[in-house]
């Protein structure tokens, strides 16, 4: 499986000419949809969705179907008859020679004053998983990369490192970094490498990785 990734939380994996697309949001690059077979959607905050970017791509590819929660695919199913998925934690589906299990319900806690929105991380080929905005453990799986969402208004470094920890993946990538400054970076290599129990890797937009 070949991992390529996208500005912010938005990766693309493809295998054997398979492509599967997570949450292509509002900093993502304009290509991270071409050729996509299938979009998966952890939740509707626009970093993770946006709206009219998506319906450029299924207009452009009628062959791509999006797998969501109901907050997002509520705005695109009459669009898109057919194409449009719901599901919830503990589904699980095939899709362009992937296979995915839901896990997760809610978004973490930004404060107490503000209402959660509903979540979900999608665990690929029983192998990747990609938490979105909460610090999911999937259920019953062993998580060989974790799609970490290394900084977010809702996180401090102790809680990533914690959440690294309680997975026990094999490796840790980061996602959920367009707000991490190259400055800060070293510090949060440093610090989940040598405290989160697995190896630490981070990618720039656009470069790849074997999974």
């Amino acid at each position: 499986m070949k991992f390529i990734k996208k500005s912010h939380s938005c990766v693309r994996l493809e295998k054997d000419g398979g492509v599967l697309v997570i949450d292509p949001g509002m900093f993502t690059e304009e290509d991270a949809l071409a050729g996509a077979d299938a979009v998966l959607v952890t939740h509707e905050h626009p970093d993770h969705f946006d709206e009219a970017r998506l319906r450029t791509a299924l207009e452009a590819n009628p062959g791509a179907e999006i797998w969501t929660l109901a907050a997002v695919a509520d705005t695109l199913s009459a669009a898109f008859p057919g194409r449009v998925h719901t599901v919830g934690n503990g589904d699980a589906f095939s899709v362009a020679g992937f296979d995915v299990q839901v896990h997760g319900e809610l978004h973490a806690v930004i404060h107490p004053d503000i209402p959660r929105v509903t979540n979900v991380g999608y665990l690929v080929d029983g192998r990747v998983f990609h938490p979105g905005d909460a610090l999911t453990v999937p259920q019953y799986a062993t998580v060989e990369t974790l799609l970490l969402p290394v900084q977010a208004p809702w996180s401090k470094l102790s809680e990533v490192i914690d959440y690294v920890r309680e997975v026990k993946p094999q490796r840790a990538y980061d996602v959920h970094d367009a707000l991490l400054t190259d400055l800060a970076r070293p510090i949060y290599d440093r610090q989940i490498g040598a405290l989160g129990g697995a190896e630490h890797l981070r990618l720039a937009s656009g470069d790849s990785a074997e999974l």
